[in-house]
């Protein structure tokens, strides 16, 4: 790309820190296409100076992140937020310096205010840390490429780790700090976690009564997507941009959602397995719920989104779009999009979104409302002074265990064993190795199996919490095993 093209996309109309496509001319051209030949995207991230400049190069990594294996939207607002508070400290703790003057000594620096900082406050975890690591070590490796850094400004080591295939060689950057963060995985025995959902998030009394202090109204909504997160095991993004003709029928038994690549992490499609009455209450809200707030959304003319991908027809393998010559799959289409996907009549008028979940204005809701949602079911539970602190991946942690509880109660049956029975972590392992982990594995979307066994030390913990409430999750046991390996695993 030319630099005359460069200045041009900086000079760009942006809003919140994005790109919005089509807004103004720049330089005598149309902005749009100039940002078209960019490769510049609607909602493209970038980072601005503290006087409001535009870095040409960096922003032109954060727009190769893609091409560098970071498709996830997730992941690169994450590699953006990460090197903005680089380059935030750089200039107010290192007089003024620019990322592109970064040393190993200011690494160092940043470490110590960020991992070791004296304000229990404002230390940030060791997994926070290497992630901040790993934007770093992407960004050097993007300007050594580009050839905009003459050498590599922190220092690396070769570290041996052991792998399913044995021991490898691997380079590390040399303030990365080993193992996994301090604080321990947190699931919820299921009884802990019906009294936080009815409490926090249904407004119930912890006696199980109603509250005629809640003025909540979307008590049910929260509940049913906490249900969905903790049956599933789906991460919140997964679970958040789900759409509605990708929630399965119930005329077929389990509920399976495939979750397409461009909405999972790492781009790993895979599928998940929800309860048959989670999959009923979903329809249930679905056609009574969601259905009253479009109409009435619909009648107030709330639905004539301009920039919106107009979709003609849909089903659960594809969909038409207006002015697209072939049907648009699932597995193509990202977070973004999504957002902006709306069914429309034979005569082109807004019939509602295709996002499943909607606000109170039948506009989608954004992940960040649901841990909004949270954390005011954390403070409501505080208040009647039960002590939670819930947040989506719990509930994603509490999948797994019980999950990893269900393997073990069928394996100790199978061995005509006695399930009051307590085994030694080492037994555990015995009997859980192989075929099942790798199920686990794939219903959690884990890109390697040994992030699965962090789980057994927390079932080694709890095994008589765990195996005492696994009645309501029985039926989970047939996904177990209708769950199909792929042949290049076996």
């Amino acid at each position: 790309m030319s630099h005359a093209v460069e200045e041009a996309v900086a000079e760009a109309v942006v809003d919140r820190h994005r790109t919005v496509v089509g807004l103004a001319a720049v330089d005598r051209a149309d902005a749009a296409g100039v940002l078209h030949r960019a490769g510049v995207e609607e909602g493209q991230r970038f980072i601005l100076g503290p006087d409001g400049s535009y870095d040409l190069d960096l922003n032109r990594m954060i727009r190769d992140l893609p091409s560098w294996g970071v498709r996830s939207a997730n992941g690169q607002q994450a590699y953006c937020s990460d090197l903005t508070i680089v380059c935030r400290f750089l200039h107010e703790g290192r007089g003024g310096k620019t990322i592109w003057e970064m040393t190993g000594a200011d690494l160092r620096a940043l470490k110590q205010a960020r991992l070791f900082a004296a304000d229990p406050d404002e230390r940030i975890e060791v997994v926070t840390w290497n992630r901040m690591l790993a934007s770093l070590d992407k960004w050097v490796a993007w300007s050594l490429d580009a050839e905009l850094l003459a050498e590599e400004p922190f220092r690396y080591v070769d570290k041996v780790v052991m792998t399913p295939q044995g021991p490898i060689q691997v380079r590390v950057n040399a303030e990365a700090e080993p193992g996994q963060s301090d604080r321990p995985i947190t699931f919820l025995p299921y009884e802990d976690y019906l009294l936080w959902r009815d409490v926090g998030l249904r407004g119930f009394l912890p006696d199980g009564g109603r509250d005629p202090k809640w003025r909540g109204r979307n008590g049910e909504r929260n509940a049913l997507f906490a249900d969905l997160l903790v049956c599933t095991g789906m991460r919140l993004t997964e679970a958040s941009c789900l759409l509605v003709p990708e929630v399965p029928s119930l005329a077929h038994g389990q509920g399976a959602f495939h979750l397409a690549k461009s909405a999972t992490k790492r781009e790993k499609a895979r599928k998940v397995y929800a309860r048959r009455r989670v999959v009923r209450d979903l329809h249930h809200y679905l056609t009574i719920e969601r259905d009253e707030l479009v109409q009435r959304t619909r009648e107030a003319g709330g639905y004539t989104w301009a920039s919106g991908h107009r979709v003609v027809r849909s089903t659960r393998q594809a969909m038409l779009v207006e002015g697209r010559p072939r049907g648009w799959t699932y597995e193509g289409i990202g977070y973004d999009d999504r957002l902006r996907l709306m069914s429309v009549d034979a005569r082109g008028r807004g019939l509602g979104p295709l996002w499943l979940w909607l606000g109170e204005g039948g506009q989608p809701l954004k992940s960040s409302t649901w841990q909004s949602a949270f954390r005011r079911a954390n403070e409501r539970c505080a208040s009647f002074g039960l002590d939670f602190s819930v947040h989506p991946h719990t509930l994603r942690h509490t999948f797994a265990v019980h999950m990893l509880g269900l393997l073990l109660r069928q394996t100790i049956r199978a061995m005509g064993m006695a399930e009051d029975r307590r085994f030694t972590l080492a037994q555990i392992k015995r009997m859980l190795i192989g075929n099942p982990m790798r199920k686990l594995q794939l219903l959690l979307g884990h890109s390697r199996e040994k992030t699965v066994y962090l789980y057994l030390d927390v079932l080694d913990e709890a095994q008589e919490i765990v195996l005492a409430a696994l009645a309501e999750w029985d039926e989970q046991a047939a996904v177990l095993d209708s769950l199909e390996i792929p042949e290049a695993d076996l």
